[in-house]
């Protein structure tokens, strides 16, 4: 089984590093933890300095050590055995205090980063629309979950390291600077002056092997995001299956769930092996210029040695310096796979938030149904039609006015799309035409075809959900599910459990009109709710519905024997005489 082709579409690198990059620090400023991650930041800078210039001192320490081994001057030597002993110790400290600034700030970052995109995330039903909205909405858990802990790592460690680069060649190009300010080279007959040769020999080492790594490994960037991608689409095979698993064993199904993780597994094979070539090309260069670099700073100091400008203590200061500078400037090539793999899941979270951002429901175009408030404290649908695949559906009458404790049934006719329109009412799907005028500051409870949404918690909170469990007090909790036959919970509020799994679904739907008794909405609009009960049940829950005087109910599919007992009015869903203009977009 082949990759879908939407899993295939995956975003690739649209805008510039710096403007994703721009993004989400504006995000971050704005941030709760904003505060705390300057202030880690700026601790990370003064202590990655003090280290820089406690790395300075025993590069000059260097000098008086080694010249002291030459003149095999003991006393010397232990003197200089105890500077090191004292500088060792600084940096010492200087790194622990570094890591645990790091490690603290990669916490801090990614509860920024997380708490940012959750944000956007659960605003109301932007979820939704995400979802719909293509292949960005496929896996949005494992972008807020997985990438965001990657992405604040690589962050971290890469800025931290660069920081680290750049301060140290800023202070060891003036060491090399002074060591070869005056270096000669004989050519032609006479001495040419070559100031700073080292320096410049340290600058030209490194951006030749930078340049290489970029040309060998630029690649890995979009090969690190296709292979997120396909891992994405192996872990929501694996727990669709997992979530699923009695209907999978009912339908004997194993042998081809089998088959489909297999596929996905051999395209996450796939793209992972191309990333392996990636990074064996890439070690041709890092490690070629690693070994070179073993005898690169000796060779380019001994010019100064054997013409006499330095001591062998100058010599080992001068190629330890030029070790420190060269290895600053070709932090680019020692981290080139970690910045590619930095840059993927830059990508794939800004990429997120971007969407998450923009106004997803105006990204579709078609007429859309207007959605307003109304003064009089009713429910209207003024010539509603909802737009879909198949075409336009509509009320059989102009206007539905539903007056507060009022039952209203909407039975639709063969071919329409009673879901849609279930849809529409909530907001969830705009598209179609007329005006739907809903009460101004009331609560409307939505209750979907199939099975309720049940949180993991105690009964409790599935029951108040999305209330507060303290809302309610527990007579009233005990009293809703009396009323739907789901007495042997009692005992159980206080439990917490995976509810959906415990449950039979006959319990479960029954619970979630125990949710429906206990909150007593001003407003309730069902979706098929009553087609999975037998007679028994369905009478329990028309009778937990009739004491609920005061809510305005609106059921859409069939009524079963709810019929005459509970709704006062009955209208149709009906096919609209024109033909579809237009595709609706999700």
């Amino acid at each position: 089984m082949s990759t879908s082709a939407e899993t295939r579409d995956e975003p690739v690198a649209r805008v510039g590093v710096f403007l994703q990059v721009g993004e989400l620090v504006g995000a971050l400023r704005v941030s709760p933890v904003g505060k705390k991650l300057a202030a880690l930041i700026a601790a990370i800078v003064v202590v990655v300095a003090l280290t820089a210039y406690g790395q300075i001192e025993l590069n000059s320490w260097n000098k008086p050590f080694y010249d002291a081994i030459s003149r095999r001057d003991f006393k010397e030597f232990m003197v200089q055995v105890g500077v090191f002993a004292m500088i060792a110790g600084a940096l010492l400290v200087l790194n622990v205090a570094q890591r645990w600034l790091s490690e603290t700030l990669q916490m801090r970052l990614r509860e920024a980063v997380v708490s940012d995109l959750v944000g956007l995330w659960l605003q109301p039903r932007r979820a939704f629309w995400l979802q719909a909205s293509g292949p960005m909405g496929a896996h949005p858990d494992q972008r807020m979950h997985e990438d965001t802990l990657k992405l604040c790592d690589l962050s971290v460690n890469l800025g931290v390291g660069l920081l680290q680069a750049t301060m140290l060649f800023g202070s060891f190009a003036s060491v090399l600077w002074v060591l070869s300010k005056d270096f000669t080279i004989f050519f032609n007959g006479e001495d040419h002056v070559l100031p700073g040769f080292m320096l410049w020999a340290a600058i030209a080492y490194a951006v030749a092997g930078s340049l290489l790594a970029y040309w060998v490994g630029n690649g890995l960037i979009s090969r690190n995001a296709e292979r997120y991608a396909r891992e994405g689409e192996l872990r929501f095979s694996l727990t669709r299956i997992n979530e699923h698993l009695d209907g999978i064993s009912l339908a004997g199904g194993e042998a081809d769930e089998k088959r489909r993780v297999a596929a996905h597994f051999a395209d996450v094979l796939q793209a992972t092996s191309r990333v392996v070539l990636g990074l064996t090309n890439l070690t041709w260069a890092t490690a070629g210029f690693g070994w070179i670099t073993v005898i690169a700073p000796t060779l380019v100091a001994a010019p100064l040695y054997f013409s006499g400008k330095v001591s062998f203590g100058g010599l080992m200061m001068a190629a330890a310096a030029f070790t420190q500078a060269q290895s600053s400037l070709r932090w680019f090539v020692d981290n080139f796979s970690i910045i590619a793999d930095w840059r993927a899941t830059l990508l794939r979270v800004t990429d997120l938030r971007r969407k998450l951002a923009s106004d997803l429901e105006a990204q579709s175009g078609g007429s859309r149904i207007a959605y307003e408030e109304s003064d009089d404290g009713t429910l209207a649908l003024e010539e509603i039609e909802v737009r879909s695949w198949s075409g336009h559906d509509r009320l059989d009458v102009p206007a539905l006015v539903v007056q507060p404790g009022q039952c209203v049934l909407i039975l639709g006719t063969p071919g329409t799309e009673k879901t849609l329109l279930f849809r529409a009412l909530a907001g969830l799907w705009p598209w179609g035409s007329g005006t739907l005028r809903r009460p101004a500051g009331e609560t409307i409870h939505f209750m979907p075809r199939g099975t309720p949404y049940i949180p993991r918690g105690t009964l409790a909170e599935v029951l108040s959900y999305a209330m507060e469990p303290t809302t309610y007090p527990r007579e009233a909790m005990v009293a809703a599910l009396e009323s739907v036959g789901l007495q042997r919970l009692e005992s159980l509020l206080d439990r917490t459990a995976r509810w959906e799994s415990e449950l039979s679904m006959d319990e479960q739907l029954r619970l979630g009109f125990a949710r429906v008794v206990l909150q007593a909405p001003p407003w309730l609009v069902m979706d098929e709710a009553f087609g999975a009960f037998d007679d028994d049940t369905l009478e329990l829950v028309i009778g937990a519905l009739g004491k609920l005087a005061h809510t305005g109910i609106i059921h859409i599919g069939s009524a079963g024997g709810a019929h005459d007992r509970l709704f006062t009015q009955v209208v149709h869903l009906v096919k609209a005489p024109h033909d579809l203009p237009e595709e609706p977009r999700p």
